[in-house]
């Protein structure tokens, strides 16, 4: 009886440790996440391979697919154009609102930025550019259901 709950337990510690792999498991990460009624919004990629998920409201929806290799060249491309790695983050602290992140984990864009304080006034059309690169990817390959 011991070895069957060892071996269950074993397997339980398994599996829920394989399902937050994806996670942390990135080169590119989107997400968008807080606000009053608060939403959970990320976007995934690992060479070509991406995992999109969305949490608002009780509406839950999750989803992987493929990203081309010209979409991952124009997002590099988008990152570049706009200096990515020089933006610049105000410090000024600002509640309730939805915050955006970016991660970068390899390429000459490697960095991480936040407009949770705000972008500064000087980056923020680059900021905007970059996210509408995410927003393009997500909106081409995720097929939200009604």
């Amino acid at each position: 009886m011991n070895k069957i709950l060892g071996i269950l337990f074993a397997v339980i510690v398994l599996v829920s440790c394989n399902s937050q792999k994806v996670y942390s498991d990135f080169d590119i990460s989107y997400s968008r996440s807080g606000g009053y009624a608060p939403m959970y919004e990320n976007l995934l990629i690992k060479g070509n391979t991406a995992h999109y998920s969305f949490d608002q409201g009780g509406k839950k929806y999750k989803q992987d697919f493929k990203v081309s290799d010209e979409d991952l060249k124009k997002l590099d491309q988008t990152l570049s154009q706009n200096n990515f790695r020089r933006i610049q983050e105000d410090h000024k602290k600002l509640y309730d609102q939805v915050t955006t992140s970016i991660n970068v984990k390899k390429g000459p864009n490697e960095g991480s930025k936040s407009d949770a304080s705000t972008i500064m006034p000087n980056f923020t059309t680059n900021w905007n550019n970059i996210l509408n690169a995410f927003q393009e990817i997500i909106n081409n390959n995720v097929k939200k259901s009604k």
